[in-house]
C-alpha cells in the first residue's frame, strides 16, 4: 500500500486507515483477524476514541492481539478525547485523564496521535496547551490534532499550543462533499456556494494538515451507506462501471475517489469484515483520471457551475 505523510510529522503510514469504532461488537478472535488482516494489507494506522464502545473498543483491540512491544512497533495508534455524556470537555483534567484511560485499555506506553474529538464551546486553549505539553514531555503522546474543527478554531488552539496540529478528521465521501462544493461554486447564489466550514480543505492544504476522511461510505451524517443503495442508481452505476474497468469492488472505487484528491487525504474505513477491507485496500493501487473523478462527483447528484 502507498504511504501518506501525516501533516508536518515524520509519520508515514498506509494511506487507508482502519477505524475501530465497531470493534467493541467483536469477539477477541474476530478482532484479532481484523487487525492481522489490516496489517497484512498495509493498513497500519488504527483510529480509536475513548467513547467507542465506552472504551471497550480500545480494550478488545489490545487484548485480541496480546499487545506487546514487538506488535506495537508494527502499528500506529490514534485516539480521540473530548466527548462526554451530554457535553464536550477540553479541560486539562479531562484530557489527561482520558489519555491515561486509553493507555491503560490499549496496554501501551504511548499514543502516536491524540485528537480533540469535537469542538468544545467552553474551550480554554491555555488548558489544552498545558495538557498537550505534559503529555508530550512525559512521552505519553507523540503528535496532536483535532477532529471536526474549522480553521478559526484551529487557529485559536495554535495561538497557545507549542506542538503542531498535524491532523483534522472531517466527514467526506463522494456523497458528502460540502468542503468541495463551496470551492467549485465560488461567487454563486445557490446552496452549494455556501461556505459552511471556513474553507477548511484549502486551509488544511495551506497549513500542511492532513485531513482524515471519516464515514467515507455514508450519505449525510449516518443516514446510511450509498454503495449498493437503490436510492442512488446513477452513482452506483458509475461506481460499478469503474470497478469493472479497474477490476476492483465499487467500495474500492469510492475510496479511490477520495485518494485521487491532491490534498493527501487519508480515509478512515470502519469495516470489521477482513475480506471487505482487503478489497477496499486495493484502492491504493488506483489513480482515477480527472474526468472519472468529476463523473463520480456529478453522478452523486452534484453539478458544476
Amino acid at each position: 500500500m502507498k504511504k501518506v505523510k501525516l501533516g508536518t510529522s515524520e509519520l508515514e503510514v498506509g494511506e487507508v486507515s482502519l477505524g475501530c469504532m465497531r470493534m467493541s461488537q467483536l469477539s477477541h478472535k474476530e478482532a484479532a483477524e481484523v487487525i492481522e488482516n489490516a496489517l497484512d494489507n498495509g493498513v497500519n494506522f488504527f483510529d480509536h476514541a475513548d467513547i467507542y464502545g465506552a472504551g471497550k473498543s480500545e480494550e478488545i483491540f489490545s487484548e485480541a492481539i496480546g499487545m506487546n512491544d514487538s506488535i506495537r512497533e508494527k502499528m500506529y495508534i490514534q485516539t480521540k478525547c473530548g466527548i462526554r455524556k451530554g457535553f464536550f470537555d477540553f479541560s486539562k483534567e479531562h484530557i489527561l485523564s482520558s489519555v491515561d484511560g486509553s493507555l491503560k485499555r490499549l496496554n501501551t506506553d504511548y499514543i502516536d496521535v491524540l485528537l480533540l474529538h469535537r469542538p468544545d464551546a467552553l474551550v480554554e486553549p491555555e488548558e489544552v496547551a498545558e495538557a498537550f505539553s505534559e503529555l508530550k514531555e512525559s512521552g505519553k503522546v507523540r503528535h496532536f490534532g483535532v477532529s471536526n474543527h474549522n480553521p478559526m478554531q484551529v487557529e485559536l488552539l495554535k495561538k497557545y499550543i507549542k506542538q503542531d496540529l498535524i491532523i483534522n478528521q472531517l466527514q467526506l465521501s463522494v456523497m458528502f462533499t460540502p468542503m468541495i462544493d463551496s470551492g467549485l461554486n465560488v461567487n454563486m447564489e445557490d446552496d452549494p456556494a455556501i461556505v459552511r466550514d471556513s474553507s477548511v480543505l484549502d486551509y488544511s492544504r495551506l497549513n500542511n494538515m492532513t485531513i482524515q476522511a471519516w464515514s467515507p461510505f455514508q450519505h449525510g451524517m449516518f443516514k446510511g451507506v450509498f454503495v449498493g443503495n437503490e436510492k442512488f442508481p446513477e452513482l452506483n452505476a458509475k461506481l460499478q462501471e469503474l470497478a469493472a474497468k479497474y477490476k476492483v469492488t465499487d467500495s474500492a472505487i469510492a475510496i479511490a475517489w477520495i485518494l485521487r484528491h491532491p490534498g493527501n487525504i487519508q480515509p478512515i474505513v470502519g469495516t470489521m469484515n477482513p475480506q471487505r477491507l482487503t478489497e477496499i485496500s486495493k484502492a491504493s493501487d488506483i489513480e482515477l483520471t480527472r474526468q472519472e473523478w468529476y463523473e463520480l462527483y456529478l453522478a452523486a447528484g452534484n453539478r458544476l457551475p
